[in-house]
């Protein structure tokens, strides 16, 4: 059998490294807008996201919005939206990208308890939708295309 990394790369596929930290959690680092920060890759979190602490850092214009977020924090969630921004994982690339915020505090008070550092945001379910997105565990790569 090929080996999986020759099959993604035919495929056009980019590879992003990844670590697990201390909780568990697979660490990415995403550019938006140009900005580097530390995300959490959450196969389980419907969209990505950044916290209200780092609308400026990312140069977000943001509305308000009508939707509730629910996740391990809690529901009923403020949140507010940003579209028509860049996002950069590694060579990957999407320059039309719309991104939820809210308030991430609930995780990283989580992160601090483990002595794990802060992150600025999540990447969830629509990037991995959108890049057609392949997790390899053991070697700690996402795949994107």
């Amino acid at each position: 059998m090929e080996d999986l990394q020759k099959v993604l790369k035919k495929e056009k596929y980019k590879k992003i490294k990844f670590k697990i930290i201390k909780t568990q959690h697979l660490l990415i680092k995403v550019k938006i807008n140009d900005v580097s920060g530390n995300f959490i890759l959450d196969t389980g979190a419907s969209n990505s996201c950044v916290g209200f602490e780092s609308i400026e850092r990312f140069k977000l214009t943001t509305k308000n919005s009508k939707t509730k977020a629910s996740g391990a924090g809690g529901t009923g969630m403020e949140t507010q939206i940003s579209k028509h921004n860049s996002m950069q994982i590694g060579s990957w690339k999407n320059t039309d990208f719309g991104i939820v915020i809210f308030d991430l505090s609930h995780v990283n008070e989580a992160l601090q308890q483990y002595k794990a550092k802060s992150v600025h945001g999540i990447i969830g379910a629509d990037v991995l939708m959108e890049g057609k997105g392949i997790i390899d565990y053991y070697n700690h790569y996402l795949y994107l295309k």
